[in-house]
């Protein structure tokens, strides 16, 4: 299981902002391509997001679904990329007064990941949640200067 934290500059109000709309999905979240569709009730539980990831002509159609919620505290996801297979991914959100600290927790819920043994899997989620808290960072950070969240 891979812990990244992340203190942004921005309220939890303004993370939440970004995370509830999905179609910035894939400006923050590494791996992902583009939004195919988002369901109108996101990020509420059981809605999708239905994404691509992958890199063009390797591209592969699938979808991340919300399996529990608490707004501007936790969100609880299960992000599939089949064959490959999907991860529970945690994302929190503790508010320190001005600022908002964001931890993400992910780890292979199915498919072939979960066989790659775990001091090989976790420093590759460390690296990738590394740079998805960096660019959540900047994007959060940017709108909440730009009067936007």
């Amino acid at each position: 299981m891979s812990v990244n934290e992340r203190v942004f500059n921005a309220s939890p109000q303004a993370v939440w902002a970004v995370l509830s709309d999905g179609w910035l999905y894939p400006l923050w979240v590494v791996g992902a391509t583009r939004m195919r569709e988002v369901d109108d009730t996101w990020p509420q539980k059981g809605s999708r997001l239905h994404h691509s990831v992958g890199v063009w002509p390797a591209v592969i159609n699938d979808y991340t679904e919300v399996l529990e919620v608490e707004p501007l505290r936790r969100l609880v996801l299960r992000a599939r990329a089949w064959p490959m297979g999907e991860a529970k991914v945690v994302l929190e959100l503790e508010g320190l007064g001005s600022t908002t600290k964001v931890r993400i927790i992910e780890d292979p819920s199915a498919g072939p990941g979960q066989l790659v043994p775990s001091p090989v899997r976790e420093p590759m989620l460390k690296w990738r949640n590394v740079e998805a808290l960096g660019r959540l960072a900047h994007l959060v950070e940017g709108r909440a200067h730009e009067g936007k969240a």
